[in-house]
């Protein structure tokens, strides 16, 4: 998911950068301003009416009391730098200086830059979904679903390359601006609570006993191994192009007459994903023996997020699933007829984020009845600590195809999987083969404790089957990206910083990389010795957390 890039766009640096001094500064989280500055950003053009008249009143609620504050009073304010003498100028001026300067800045900050990008935005099923929740927040006049405010806007980007929240008060065409400070304080309190959730799910893995410390990872299969990944092209019936593969063969020594025993890695990158991000893991895989086949899924590849970042068309969602199960499908046919040149009698789909649901739907999983239901109460509030549910929840409104799970399937792993509005904890099915599911503490897209470790026991995999959560690591920690970390030079969507990374990325892949080859291993043993149901492992200065289901339900329990 290219959240990254996305903020790029629609954010404003100034204000989330006053933000996050706000909240360091204080220890508090940012309370109703970032809020709102947010809550405008989501609120983006589509049509093109002109505007009548601007609007002369911006009506606050608040604790039940509707606060009225004159626009050309606040606008005279902001555009003076808060030097104004109006009275609201003098109640202004008796905010705290910092709280003052973060008001000024998010009212003079850039709303939208992008007006192509934005249309597309709202033209998604997504979009839409976020539009309807901000609607209820910010209304003009008895308008409810935003229109007066995406027209003023689409006006305003028309004549001047971005446009301001003071741009936008001074254009709106009513009389009266109604903005909902309670409810926005609600989703600044959800927000909250699910941070907290997070970091109680942290404070319990801490207490765990640490039980094996080892060094700091070396990333040595990099720089003794300089082999690169055979291209292959795979004509499908669904598609107007062929599928790009990339091909990773295990070295000749590799190579044993028992070879067709050994399971062969089907690996699909996830929305906005390249198969480049995946060439450490795949390296990786086939230097220890096992053959890996990357898939590219056109429309929902990085060149499809590329097309809608410069507002050529929609952003992908889970409206691609279909095609991308047909893609797996494809590539399992071919390898079985023998036009794939992959040897192996047994498969393992990995995936990541997008490609992990993927991944869980071929194998035969289909969302749980009730999803509407479930739906309509996980987006009560904007989903903003858990992103994931806006495309479980379109996924009510696709079609999936009748694919038979694949009968020589071995096992799922799932980087940063979700799914816990598909298959709740309350309605649990059974997965036939074992999975192992990773994530990280710092994922607020795909949350661990809401949906790698729901996930885990809500499936209630095969024997081996576990879960592994990474302290610090993020959504983004599985993906390389050439020029991260002194690799070269590229030009990526994911060309991210550390707060959205995470800490020590290339570490992180090392560990997850340790224990998907642990995991592969151990698929075949005949048997095992029971372990503890909670594993605290530190690495360096990392600290890795494996569990079972009983070990993932105790932590669950604690929440």
């Amino acid at each position: 998911m290219p959240l990254p890039a996305m903020l790029r766009e629609t954010g404003s640096t100034s204000s989330r950068a006053w933000a996050l001094r706000r909240r360091r500064s204080t220890g508090r989280p940012t309370r109703w301003w970032a809020v709102k500055g947010l809550a405008f950003s989501l609120l983006l053009s589509l049509v093109s009416p002109c505007p009548i008249r601007a609007a002369d009143q911006l009506e606050v609620t608040f604790d039940g009391v509707v606060i009225p504050v004159d626009i050309k009073d606040l606008v005279a304010w902001g555009r003076s730098g808060g030097v104004s003498n109006t009275e609201l100028g003098i109640w202004l001026d008796l905010l705290e200086p910092s709280s003052r300067r973060g008001m000024l800045e998010l009212l003079r900050a850039p709303l939208i830059t992008n007006r192509s990008m934005a249309r597309q935005m709202l033209d998604s099923w997504a979009g839409r979904r976020l539009l309807d929740e901000v609607a209820d927040l910010v209304r003009v006049d008895d308008d409810t679903v935003g229109v007066t405010v995406l027209n003023t806007l689409e006006v305003l980007l028309s004549k001047q390359p971005h446009v301001t929240s003071l741009d936008l008060l001074e254009a709106l065409p009513a009389e009266r601006v109604r903005l909902d400070l309670d409810g926005l304080l609600g989703v600044a309190e959800h927000w909250r609570g699910q941070l907290k959730h997070q970091q109680a799910l942290v404070n319990r893995l801490d207490q765990i006993p640490i039980t094996a410390v080892a060094p700091s990872q070396s990333i040595s299969i990099d720089a003794t191994t300089g082999r690169a990944p055979l291209s292959k092209a795979l004509t499908v019936a669904h598609r107007p192009r062929p599928l790009q593969l990339q091909l990773w063969q295990p070295p000749a020594e590799r190579f044993r007459s028992n070879a067709r025993d050994r399971p062969w890695i089907v690996l699909m990158p996830g929305l906005g994903g390249s198969p480049d991000h995946f060439r450490w893991l795949g390296r990786l895989l086939s230097a220890k023996g096992w053959p890996v086949v990357v898939l590219e899924h056109p429309g929902s590849d990085s060149e499809a997020v590329g097309a809608w970042l410069q507002g050529r068309r929609r952003p992908p969602g889970a409206e691609v699933l279909p095609d991308r199960l047909k893609d797996l499908e494809a590539v399992l046919q071919a390898q079985a007829s023998g036009s794939l040149p992959v040897v192996g009698n047994k498969v393992v789909l990995v995936g990541h984020s997008l490609g992990s649901l993927t991944a869980l739907l071929a194998a035969g999983l289909r969302p749980q009845p009730g999803l509407e239901r479930r739906c309509r109460k996980a987006l009560d509030d904007l989903p903003l600590s858990n992103l994931s549910r806006l495309l479980q929840c379109q996924l009510s409104a696709v079609p999936l195809p009748s694919i038979e799970p694949p009968s020589q399937l071995l096992a799922v792993v799932g980087m940063n999987s979700f799914g816990s509005l598909l298959w709740p904890r309350t309605r649990p099915v059974r997965l036939s083969v074992p999975v192992l599911f990773t994530g990280g503490t710092l994922d607020l897209i795909t949350p661990p404790l809401n949906e790698q470790l729901e996930l885990l026991v809500a499936t209630a995999p095969a024997p081996g089957s576990g879960a592994v959560v990474v302290q610090g690591a993020s959504h983004f920690s599985p993906i390389r990206v050439e020029g991260q970390a002194g690799e070269g030079k590229g030009n990526d969507l994911f060309q991210l910083g550390e707060e959205l990374v995470g800490v020590q990325p290339l570490q992180v892949q090392a560990l997850l990389g340790e224990e998907i080859v642990a995991f592969l291993t151990g698929i075949n043993a005949t048997s095992s010795p029971a372990g503890p149901s909670l594993v605290h492992r530190q690495v360096g200065e990392l600290h890795l957390h494996r569990m079972d289901p009983a070990g993932a339900a105790s932590l669950l329990s604690g929440s």
